[in-house]
Parts: C-alpha cells; structure tokens; sequence
C-alpha cells in the first residue's frame, strides 16, 4: 500500500516530526517531503518506500481505506 500526503502529514504529527527529521531518516531530501505533502509531485515508488518505512519504524501504523477513507494511528505498545 502506497501512504498519501495527508497521512504523510498526519504520521510526522503524531510523532511530532520535522519534516527535516523525516528526511534524515528517510534518507531523502526535505524538498521531496515539502513537495509532496502540498501535492505538488508525488514522489517515485522507491522515495515512497522509504518515506513509509522511516515512519513505521518510528510507530506508525497506516490503515487502509476500508469505506472510512485512508488514515494514520500509533502502534500500540
């Protein structure tokens, strides 16, 4: 499942990230971030990858669009 720029911005609020923190760990480039979450471009599979996994590994959990609409929440424990 790709994530989408809302819930992109919605994972770095509950971690209560930068989006420079979320480059760093992504190991990509804050304008990737910027540009992604305004809608501007949306980023190649790989940068999207990376984009999910930094913020999986920090505690997010993403939850498909099941008749509710895509969304976001912390793992629990």
């Amino acid at each position: 499942m790709s994530i989408d720029a809302a819930q992109c911005r919605a994972a770095r609020a509950l971690l209560n990230w930068s989006r420079n923190q979320l480059a760093t760990d992504a190991e990509v480039a804050v304008r990737t971030i910027v540009d992604f979450e305004r809608g501007a471009r949306q980023p190649i599979r790989s940068t999207l990858s990376a984009i999910r996994r930094a913020l999986e590994d920090a505690g997010v959990e993403f939850i498909d669009g099941n008749g509710s609409g895509p969304g976001v929440r912390l793992k629990k424990g």
